[in-house]
């Protein structure tokens, strides 16, 4: 069998976020996120759960920064924890907070690996989400204010920066079904969470052009491969009203500078106030965009379907089976999500920020885990990557979700998602088979056909 290359300068990567991996909740002058809040009230998390140590990575830092470099990443993409460096949202900056992410930015670049810096990957400051959250209109201008701090500091090093991870995910789980901080359930505050944030991800683009950084700015969303049950109009019309009031809003929003009319006539009053100039902010040019992607959704229409009207049902391709998150396996949902991105977008650059799979791990009495069927995961989906290149999908790399097993959000600590194997009683780490595997294809810049 032949290999299956990618093109010059494909970066090749793995992604962590600081809440699930940094700990140290209210050490050094850090100040109490969203997470932080939510992790401590009882019966939001599994077996009781929080980030409070997470994988100690804080402390941990240069030892991890060395794995990384051991395990030949070309680039590590982290969160910045806006409490760390602004204790209270906005107002005294914490030396010490941004401090550290000046010492991770160093040692990376020693390390020969690119840093790829997210600004907001979910843990938003209580003491901003007590003066009305995301949807508080004004949240957007403190993003924007925390964002000029960070590029003041970082700028002249981080060459990759995201505004963003998943804000569907913040917006809808956070303000419209309750799972995920703060906790509410109310779709018409998700819808305008979601609009600020767009706002936010504007603004913080506008901060960085004025700033004359010579990296690249982008946002990042979660795509899994979302698909019509049926050609016939009722499913049509439904996969349409779950797309589009979903990744597409966003996407809609930051490429075509639109939400689509339809849309938000079923969403009706629900929908968010956009002001004169709004839409204009949130398409201003960017210069990537990062994909998750994770599974692929079949959606059908349905009277009883709740506030779309529509059922979502995993799809797993033959033989695959399902992940421990309990999501089906679809490798080629990768290449067609990338197609449409292809067709609808206008073929921006695209990065795959987050691929990859919890599955039961079993470790040997040394804590090494034979984890081949990530290794299979993984070889499927980044196949499908190179088919999307191959039809022409302007995809410049890919990175690994996730660096190490941590918190998994309302899962807790129950799925594994790394490469790498946290113990989390001695915090020691153990790369698993796949992490070995990862090195190569990185080194032959390629994979088996």
């Amino acid at each position: 069998m032949g290999n299956l290359n990618f093109p010059d300068g494909f970066l090749w990567g793995a992604s962590t976020a600081a809440y699930q991996i940094e700990g140290s909740w209210n050490k050094d002058g850090k100040g109490e996120s969203v997470w932080d809040r939510f992790t401590h009230r009882k019966y939001t998390i599994r077996n009781g759960d929080t980030g409070d140590d997470a994988c100690d990575h804080y402390r941990l830092m240069p030892k991890d920064v060395a794995l990384m470099e051991e395990l030949g990443l070309k680039s590590y993409r982290f969160s910045i924890a806006w409490t760390r460096v602004l204790p209270g949202g906005r107002g005294k900056i914490n030396p010490k907070g941004l401090g550290f992410y000046d010492r991770l930015v160093d040692r990376l670049l020693r390390a020969g690996i690119m840093p790829n810096a997210t600004l907001n990957h979910w843990d938003f400051p209580q003491a901003l989400e007590d003066l009305g959250g995301w949807p508080n209109r004004d949240s957007a201008d403190w993003f924007a204010d925390y964002a000029r701090v960070v590029f003041e500091r970082l700028g002249d090093r981080v060459p990759m920066w995201a505004t963003h991870n998943e804000p569907f995910v913040a917006a809808f789980l956070g303000y419209a079904t309750g799972i995920f901080p703060p906790g509410v359930s109310d779709y018409s505050l998700g819808f305008r969470a979601a609009h600020h944030m767009l706002l936010a991800h504007g603004k913080a683009v506008d901060a960085y052009r004025h700033g004359g950084y010579r990296g690249k700015i982008g946002i990042v969303v979660d795509h899994p491969n979302i698909v019509p049950a049926s050609r016939g109009k009722a499913d049509v019309a439904a996969w349409r009203r779950v797309f589009f009031s979903n990744q597409g809003l966003l996407l809609e929003g930051v490429f075509n500078g639109r939400y689509m009319e339809d849309v938000m006539d079923w969403i009706g009053p629900m929908k968010p106030e956009v002001r004169a100039g709004d839409m204009e902010q949130i398409s201003r040019p960017i210069d990537f965009l990062g994909i998750n992607h994770y599974r692929t959704d079949v959606v059908s229409a349905n009277s009883r379907g709740g506030f779309f009207k529509a059922i979502t049902e995993k799809y797993s391709a033959p033989g695959w089976g399902e992940t421990d998150m309990e999501w089906g396996i679809d490798p080629q949902g990768m290449t067609e999500v990338l197609k449409g991105i292809r067709d609808r977008y206008g073929n921006p650059p695209v990065y795959i920020t987050e691929n990859g799979c919890a599955f039961e791990d079993r470790p040997d009495s040394k804590g090494y885990v034979e984890d081949w069927g990530r290794v299979d995961y993984l070889r499927a989906h980044i196949r499908a990557v190179h088919r999307a290149i191959s039809e022409g999908c302007d995809v410049r790399g890919y990175y690994i979700w996730s660096l190490m097993d941590n918190f998994e959000w309302a899962r807790g600590f129950e799925p594994r998602f790394g490469i790498v194997r946290t113990d989390y009683k001695t915090m020691r780490r153990i790369p698993k088979l796949s992490a070995r595997w990862y090195y190569d294809v990185i080194a032959q810049n390629g994979i088996d056909e």
